[in-house]
Order: C-alpha cells, then sequence, then structure tokens
C-alpha cells in the first residue's frame, strides 16, 4: 500500500450470516456467512508532539457521532505482561468508555511489544486512529432531498450508545479494522503483512481474541472470520484456545497473547472455495428498524436445546445440510434451488423459534418477507443470523426492475404496516479485510 507520513488505512466488511444461525455456535455444525460492502474503516496518522514535549498517548475519534473521542495513555506491564491502556479524562465532556476500543488496544498493543522480534514499548508512538462506518452499519430516521449528496460517512447526530444498528456485524468488523490498522501502523511489513496468509491468520486469531473479552464471551467467531476473510463457509474454533488468556494488565498477558495467536492449534476451517454469488444475482438487506439482543435469543434456544436434544439434534442436522445446498445453489445461479433452500431455512429456524421462545423470525418479518418473496425478481428471502428485528436478507436479479419493485413495496409496506422497511445500499460481497490506498480527502468527508 502506498504510505503518506506514516499513515495506514484498513477495513473490514460486514457479515450476513444466510444459513447456520444457532448451529454455527457447535463446532459439529457450519454456517454459510457473506462479506458485505459496508465498510468499517480505520485511519491512523502520527501525532506529532510539540518539540520538547514527550507524549505516550492514543487517540481514537469516531467524528460520525457525538462522543466521537477517546484518549488513551499506555504504560508497560512486568513480568511479561504487555501493555495496559487506560483512558484518559478529557475534562471538556463526560468521561464515556469505550469498551470494544479498549479491549482491542489492550490485546494488539500487547501482542506487538511481546513479539520475539524484541518490539519493545519504545516502537508504540503517538497516533490518531479514526473510525469510519459506512452509512448502513446505523439506522436512520432522517430524510434528505434528493437533490442533496449523500455522504459516505454520514454524520449520525447522537452518541453511539443511542445509535440503532441494522444488524450487519458493526462490532466484528470495527475490532478487525482497527487491529489490522494497529498491526499495520506499527509493526513492519515483514513482521505483518495484511495480503499475505500469515498476515491474515494472525489477523483473523488476534481479533477473535480481542472481540470474545470485549463481549465477556467465547462466541462462534463467525463474524470476525467474515471481517477477515470475506465470504465463506464457517466451522468454529475450539472455544478452549481463549478460555486460559489472562485478563490484561496481569504478568504474564503479553507472551500469553503472543502464544494464543501465534499458535498451530487453531482449528477453525474457513472454506472460500464453496461460496460466491452467481453473476445475474445480488444480496441485498432490508433495515426494519430495530435491532435484536442476541444474547437473552442464545439463552432460550440454549436451554430448549438442553431439554429437547434429540428434536433439536434433528432440527440442527436438517439445517447443516441446507447450509451446503444453498451454497452450492448461490454459487452456480439455480434459482429454484436458492428459492427451496432458503424456504428450508426459514422454516426450521421459524419452528426453532416457536420451540424454544426466541422471536428468530418475528411474525412480522414473516408477512413482509412472504410479500417480498411474491414479487417478480426476489428469488429467496431470510432473517439472517441469529434472526429477530435485524435487517433481512433478499437474493434478487440484478436488475432495475427488480430493485425498483422492491424499493416501491417497501414504501407501500413501511406506510400501511406503520413501520420503516428500507432497502440498503450495501450489496454481498466476497472480499475481507484490506489495506485501502491512501488519499487524504477521501478519508476526510465530516
Amino acid at each position: 500500500m502506498p504510505e503518506h507520513k506514516n499513515s495506514s488505512v484498513v477495513s473490514a466488511p460486514g457479515k450476513v450470516l444466510l444459513a447456520g444461525g444457532y448451529i454455527v455456535l457447535d463446532r459439529d455444525y457450519s454456517g454459510l456467512v457473506f462479506g458485505l460492502s459496508a465498510r468499517i474503516n480505520v485511519v491512523s496518522q502520527p501525532i506529532q508532539p510539540t518539540q520538547g514535549v514527550h507524549l505516550t498517548e492514543i487517540v481514537v475519534e469516531s467524528p460520525q457521532f457525538d462522543d466521537d473521542s477517546w484518549v488513551y495513555g499506555y504504560t508497560p506491564v512486568e513480568g511479561h505482561g504487555g501493555v495496559k491502556v487506560t483512558q484518559l479524562d478529557p475534562g471538556t465532556k463526560p468521561f464515556k468508555p469505550n469498551h470494544f476500543v479498549e479491549t482491542t488496544l489492550n490485546y494488539v498493543l500487547s501482542y506487538i511489544v511481546s513479539l520475539p522480534a524484541k518490539q519493545t514499548l519504545s516502537s508504540i508512538h503517538p497516533a490518531k486512529f479514526t473510525i469510519l462506518a459506512d452509512n448502513d452499519y446505523y439506522s436512520t430516521t432522517a430524510t434528505t432531498s434528493p437533490s442533496t449528496p449523500q455522504r459516505r460517512f454520514r454524520h449520525l447526530g447522537q452518541t453511539i450508545s443511542k445509535a440503532n444498528k441494522t444488524g450487519l456485524g458493526s462490532s466484528a468488523a470495527l475490532v478487525t479494522s482497527l487491529t489490522g490498522c494497529l498491526l499495520s501502523h506499527y509493526l513492519p511489513r515483514s513482521l505483518f503483512d495484511l495480503s499475505t496468509p500469515s498476515g491474515r491468520r494472525t489477523l483473523h486469531n488476534l481479533s477473535q481474541a480481542a472481540h470474545c473479552a470485549a463481549q465477556g464471551k467465547i462466541g462462534s467467531g463467525f463474524d470476525v472470520a467474515s471481517a477477515v476473510y470475506g465470504s465463506c463457509v464457517y466451522r468454529r474454533f475450539s472455544p478452549s484456545l481463549l478460555s486460559a488468556l489472562p485478563p490484561p494488565g496481569t504478568r504474564g498477558f503479553g507472551r500469553a497473547v503472543v502464544e494464543t495467536v501465534n499458535s498451530p492449534d487453531w482449528d477453525q476451517e474457513i472454506s472460500k472455495e464453496e461460496t460466491d454469488l452467481a453473476e445475474g444475482l445480488k444480496i441485498r438487506m432490508v433495515d426494519v428498524t430495530g435491532g435484536t439482543a442476541t444474547v437473552s435469543m442464545v439463552k432460550l434456544v440454549n436451554a430448549w436445546r438442553e431439554g429437547n436434544k434429540a428434536e433439536a439434534d434433528g432440527l440442527f442436522a436438517e439445517l447443516e445440510g441446507e447450509v451446503k445446498v444453498l451454497a452450492g445453489a448461490l454459487k452456480v445461479g439455480d434459482e429454484q434451488a436458492i428459492k427451496r433452500a432458503m424456504g428450508e431455512v426459514r422454516r426450521l429456524m421459524k419452528r426453532m423459534g416457536v420451540e424454544s421462545g426466541a422471536e428468530i423470525e418475528p411474525d412480522s418479518q414473516t408477512k413482509m418477507l412472504d410479500e417480498l418473496e411474491g414479487l417478480e425478481g426476489v428469488v429467496g428471502s431470510v432473517v439472517p443470523g441469529a434472526g429477530g428485528y435485524d435487517a433481512a436478507a433478499l437474493v434478487i436479479r440484478d436488475d432495475e426492475g427488480t430493485v425498483g419493485r422492491v424499493e416501491r413495496f417497501l414504501g407501500e409496506y413501511s406506510q400501511r404496516e406503520g413501520v420503516k422497511a428500507r432497502l440498503l445500499d450495501v450489496l454481498g460481497e466476497v472480499e475481507g479485510a484490506r489495506l485501502e490506498s491512501w488519499d487524504g480527502g477521501r478519508w476526510q468527508e465530516l
């Protein structure tokens, strides 16, 4: 990547889990996940201190939100503990932590200074990291004139905590792009190169560790895998890989992170060969302005599975079969096979929701998707991932007529049902995390 004053830009895509919701948490099963064209970008720039002033600060800003900046100090931890970052009180506005950013900094900086290549704290110099998210990650109630130019990175006019997400995997894309940007900014290319298999492996393993720590649980990791590798059929890693890591700021943490990230024992399966989208088809997302409490729904499904093992195992096995069928049908463009497979995924997920008490495909989503599937050019639909009220996924023909019919229907449906449903601009795509070319103006649209 061309460099500009030691600056780096790394982006990671969102995701849509078309098939494999809930079963992907179990290593016996897999999921079909597609990357999305909506990306979270992180731009790094060095901070030039005033002559004679020594800084040990890292600034992370997200100018699309009102609480847009977090300042961290960083100090070494004895006993191979790596680095501990501490948020500094800006004094000029309320002190608001960002757990995902802070956890990622702790993990990545500790990894960098604990590498066998004798990296030290002196290699961590003051820098600013700017987070820019494509608009489709967040629902909006704002209206603009058709003649008003659409900014790629719209200011949302509120704090992060109040923003309604569309469910495209923003936390995984954030952690992955920030991890990649930190590694690219502070390490020489001989130690980290995102364009190589070893670089992507390091990014994947370190992002999984940081993301699980920030979430407070060891999830399936399909969202991080898609953020790194793009579209794939994914089988999760063994949770035991991350279960013994000590907390940041303690003795041995830095060494443990390096040993874990560089371990040959990572056993996830990521198959990109099975995933592609045939020419003439597109994956599109429909935002219904909601968002889902995934953790509570997972608890309901787990409780149902524990009490109904035979029934649950049978349903899980049926869903696993549809993962393979749908992946193959999308790759060759067999519309009838796609329609049948997506219909089976919907049926099985709806049944799981009814049996467990989790709103995996709420009745309102069922009504909207059934009507959408009646439109010419709409091949299939699904409430992806954990389900609920996150953005729904459509597979449609790639032509203006189909897009127009879908947009007109959603406008009429919104008025009739008193909801806000809209077709997002985001498209399915196969590429994962990548280095972006430097163009100062491109990253200063706000």
